[in-house]
């Protein structure tokens, strides 16, 4: 389980300087600057440039940093990754990757960040597991309306088995996997609903188009004051068995194992994490 919080991602356009200023003080885990889809083709140039004089003012405190660029089969793929090389964030992430070659080739390029890939195509769900195993994948980040549109799919329920195939994959390689966006940006419930499903899948966040959205998804894939005092109650439980001896404790009627003290230690950890980074 991963402990550096990325419970919200948030997308934000690479060419827009009042974006970049308000993405400073919000409370997310990691900003997703965006040089794709969120940028119009006739200011995608301007874009580098834009994004590279944001990072390098700072002020981005201790969120993660990651720059998505166009796919390296567009004029601007390759330019971007050489641009993104230089600027001082802490990962890149590669649009609509199919196979590890996309990986390959952009590894060639950018030779020091970690890579990150969008899930979006039925080839990356495909191969989701070779692309998660390759040495320079940190994180998947799933494209749930590309996949959709893809696929020729309505409703989420459709996208179920390609989330989990790319979920088992994350999980299998030791990689951050991120739920798709919540298109409906003013609809709270519905994002809430969406947010407690992508947890209980196991996501280790979600991926945002709107700062409003922030809140709901850091209370949904943070743990709970509850889950907090349970993992604190199983670690002092199975203390105590093991000084008498014993291989298993009992919390609340459920029996409690070396397995459960484990997800306890990651859960107590994760809200450590998540303390520091909102104290930060």
């Amino acid at each position: 389980m991963h402990t550096r919080p990325t419970r919200s991602a948030l997308y934000i356009p690479g060419s827009k300087d009042r974006a970049l200023e308000k993405a400073r003080g919000l409370p997310v885990d990691v900003i997703l600057f965006d040089l794709e889809d969120a940028v119009a083709p006739d200011a995608k140039i301007a874009a580098r440039d834009t994004l590279f004089a944001a990072l390098a003012g700072g002020g981005y405190g201790p969120r993660q940093r990651i720059v998505r660029i166009n796919g390296l089969d567009t004029q601007w793929g390759r330019a971007d990754a050489a641009a993104v090389a230089a600027m001082d964030c802490d990962a890149i992430l590669l649009p609509k990757v199919n196979s590890t070659a996309d990986v390959d080739a952009l590894a060639a390029l950018v030779p020091d960040l970690p890579i990150w890939a969008m899930m979006e195509t039925p080839q990356s769900v495909l191969n989701a597991a070779q692309i998660a195993a390759h040495p320079r994948m940190a994180g998947f980040v799933m494209g749930t309306n590309d996949l959709a549109k893809d696929m020729g799919s309505r409703g989420r329920p459709a996208l179920m088995m390609a989330l989990q195939m790319c979920l088992l994959a994350a999980k299998a390689a030791g990689i951050v996997a991120l739920d798709g966006v919540y298109n409906a940006f003013q609809d709270d419930d519905g994002l809430r609903a969406e947010c407690a499903e992508g947890r209980d899948l196991g996501f280790d966040g979600k991926t945002l188009i709107h700062p409003a959205q922030i809140a709901i998804a850091n209370a949904a894939f943070g743990p709970t004051t509850d889950e907090i005092a349970l993992a604190h109650r199983q670690i002092a439980a199975f203390a105590e068995a093991a000084a008498q001896g014993q291989g298993v404790a009992v919390v609340d009627g459920k029996i409690v194992e070396n397995l459960h003290i484990v997800t306890a230690k990651a859960t107590l950890a994760k809200a450590e994490a998540i303390a520091a980074l909102e104290s930060a």
